[in-house]
């Protein structure tokens, strides 16, 4: 399971167990607080969505440990990295709203062409798009995908490219550069 984190959960693909027991290891993992599902964005405009959750686990370190990605040159240059960064965003944001107490209506979006949003928050009536990416130095072209969420229901709010970008700054006039480190 932690080499899986990050992506779309697929029980037909877990080894050699069958995927009713897939399932029921998954929901022990999920009610022991180990591990929680993303799920995806959707609405009736948008029809070519995937359907399928996406697996995290809340310590990125037991992830690490897991897979044993555990040094620190293997976690920044591995295979890895990308997903392993992008469960450590997705983990931080979701144990920020239950630190504060708050139930986080957070998602993600991808469709049969693969274009995909990271991480979809959900507030005051707006869809908040994040892209999630180790790179100083971020494009717009990152951001280009987040067009798809205008054909909604909801409004598009502010979005974001979560990067390793040492300073929070505007990227064009709907969307910013977040460094990491601020979440």
């Amino acid at each position: 399971m932690a080499a899986r984190t990050g992506c779309i959960l697929n029980t037909a693909e877990i080894g050699s167990i069958t995927q009713a027991t897939s399932k029921d290891w998954l929901r022990i993992l999920e009610t022991l607080g180990i591990v929680f599902f993303l799920h995806p964005h959707s609405n009736n405009t948008l029809k070519r969505t995937i359907k399928a959750s996406k697996l995290y686990f809340y310590d990125t370190g037991l992830v690490s440990y897991l897979t044993k990605w555990s040094s620190p040159g293997t976690l920044e240059s591995g295979a890895m990295n990308g997903a392993i960064l992008e469960n450590y965003v997705v983990s931080e944001i979701i144990k920020s709203y239950h630190n504060a107490g708050k139930e986080p209506f957070i998602y993600y979006y991808r469709d049969k062409d693969t274009k995909e949003i990271d991480v979809i928050l959900e507030r005051d009536g707006q869809l908040s798009p994040i892209e999630i990416k180790k790179t100083a130095s971020p494009s717009k072209q990152l951001v280009r995908v987040f067009s798809v969420l205008d054909k909604g229901i909801m409004k598009r709010g502010n979005g974001g490219v979560l990067c390793m970008y040492d300073d929070l700054l505007p990227l064009d006039k709907d969307n910013f550069i977040v460094p990491i480190w601020l979440i």
